[in-house]
């Protein structure tokens, strides 16, 4: 007995492998537009590797973005501290001018009148934007940062010690080096020099020279409050519970709040005879700079991994263009200024328009020399992370390449076998048409007869 299979089974069977041949010539065609994957069901393996891949491009492409915004923030700090500490070598020169005594009164105004214009200067370098941001404003960088006074105010006035006072006046006990000391006018008509870390008091002709003696015996001699001192300030002595700081007499600036303010109750120390004495603080009139910015770093993440605080941090801050001074530093109990060493150099403007070529050739000199010497060191510090940025970029370049081909490798239709797989697949579905067309019945009446 003969099996007839039913029409509708060929028509079925030829259909589905009709279509799947249809669908195998339209994958490739898909291909044809360079990209082998459009799907997760093309391949499984390389898709996901192509999401990685993806997610690289993606994170190295917003690096480089990072970087280039870092590089060019920190081109733009780098021209403005370039041209201050320009400028601070000239006030250098200008200060070393001024200490000589043959200069008249004349001479001095018109060291000074230069020395204001070259200050201003610093204050406007110091407001330098990029775009609408001001670079040296730390995260506040809307607002102006740098402002100086109209009026001029009572400020402290510091002893800033030289290389060889700070190395004889620093102790074991010091946190730091003693750099400089409060300026006090004893009621006998004296100058005295206030260590503030420890209260201890000093007269000026001891500090300025007298030390000297002694290093003279021993190379290696630094100071013996006992022996070197002649009195001491107890509420000053803060590691035996002392209360007294910087900051109950002075604001972070150096400008003094109360210039009544009087200091009593010192102990003899030595052959020293100062327990009657009352004592006020020296101070100077002149302008003074403030900072509106803040001391938070801007971060550029560069790379993957841990994050590098110190060498992510494109910008600088006040604090680290013009230091610390005694009116704001770590021991004082004030906040940091911003403005510490730029306030120093109005007070050697102030010494220079007052004629005290005296106090210019020591105190002038060392300041003038400090402040250049911190701008430079920060000027420094930013050129190194500024070549580390550039190293970075083409790192990043690089790291671009090698992910671009990877996602090329796995993604990408190989061209030539892609012609060769399609011409395969159209010849097999034409093929189909035409022999479809053969067998399968055009109708019923055709299939019967």
């Amino acid at each position: 007995m003969a099996i007839r299979v039913a029409s509708t089974q060929n028509v079925y069977n030829y259909q589905k492998s009709l279509n799947e041949a249809s669908k195998r010539q339209a994958d490739l065609l898909e291909q044809g537009d360079g990209s082998k994957l459009h799907r997760p069901s093309d391949d499984s393996v390389a898709y996901s590797k192509y999401l990685r891949y993806q997610i690289s491009d993606n994170e190295n492409t917003q690096y480089q973005e990072n970087v280039d915004t870092a590089v060019s923030w920190m081109k733009t700090s780098d021209a403005a501290l370039v041209n201050m500490t320009d400028i601070q070598t000239t006030f250098k020169e200008k200060t070393v001018g001024a200490a000589n005594d043959t200069n008249n009164t004349n001479d001095m105004q018109a060291i000074a009148k230069e020395m204001m214009a070259e200050i201003q200067e610093l204050v406007s370098l110091g407001n330098t934007q990029q775009g609408d941001r001001y670079v040296f404003a730390g995260q506040s960088d809307t607002t102006m940062p740098f402002a100086m006074s109209e009026k001029e105010v009572d400020r402290g006035l510091a002893k800033t010690l030289s290389d060889k006072q700070s190395a004889y006046f620093t102790s074991a006990d010091d946190a730091g080096n003693v750099q400089q000391m409060l300026t006090l006018n004893g009621s006998d008509g004296n100058t005295y020099y206030l260590n503030t870390k420890d209260g201890y008091i000093y007269t000026k002709d001891f500090v300025e020279s007298g030390y000297q003696d002694k290093v003279t015996k021993d190379a290696n001699a630094t100071v013996n409050p006992s022996e070197d001192a002649v009195g001491q300030l107890t509420g000053w002595d803060t590691a035996n519970g002392g209360t007294e700081k910087v900051s109950n007499y002075f604001r972070n600036t150096g400008e003094i709040i109360d210039s009544t303010a009087k200091l009593s109750g010192a102990t003899n120390v030595g052959s020293g005879d100062v327990s009657g004495l009352t004592f006020t603080f020296a101070t100077v009139k002149q302008k003074i700079v403030t900072y509106n910015g803040d001391e938070n770093g801007i971060s550029m993440v560069k790379k993957n991994g841990t994050t590098e605080p110190t060498s992510d941090t494109i910008n600088v801050t006040g604090s680290d263009i013009w230091g610390k001074d005694i009116f704001d530093d770590a021991n004082s109990g004030n906040s940091t200024s911003g403005t510490a060493m730029l306030n120093e150099m109005l007070t050697v403007y102030s010494k220079v328009s007052a004629d005290d070529h005296s106090w210019l050739s020591g105190d002038g000199q060392t300041i003038s020399d400090q402040a250049h010497a911190t701008t430079v060191n920060t000027e420094t510090k930013l050129g190194a992370r500024q070549q580390l940025y550039t190293s970075v970029k083409t790192m990043l370049g690089n790291q671009n390449e090698n992910i671009t081909n990877d996602i090329t490798t796995v993604s990408s239709t190989d061209v030539a076998k892609l012609s060769v797989k399609l011409m395969e697949e159209t010849t097999i579905y034409n093929m189909s048409l035409a022999l479809g067309a053969r067998l399968l019945p055009s109708s019923l009446a055709d299939y019967l007869s």
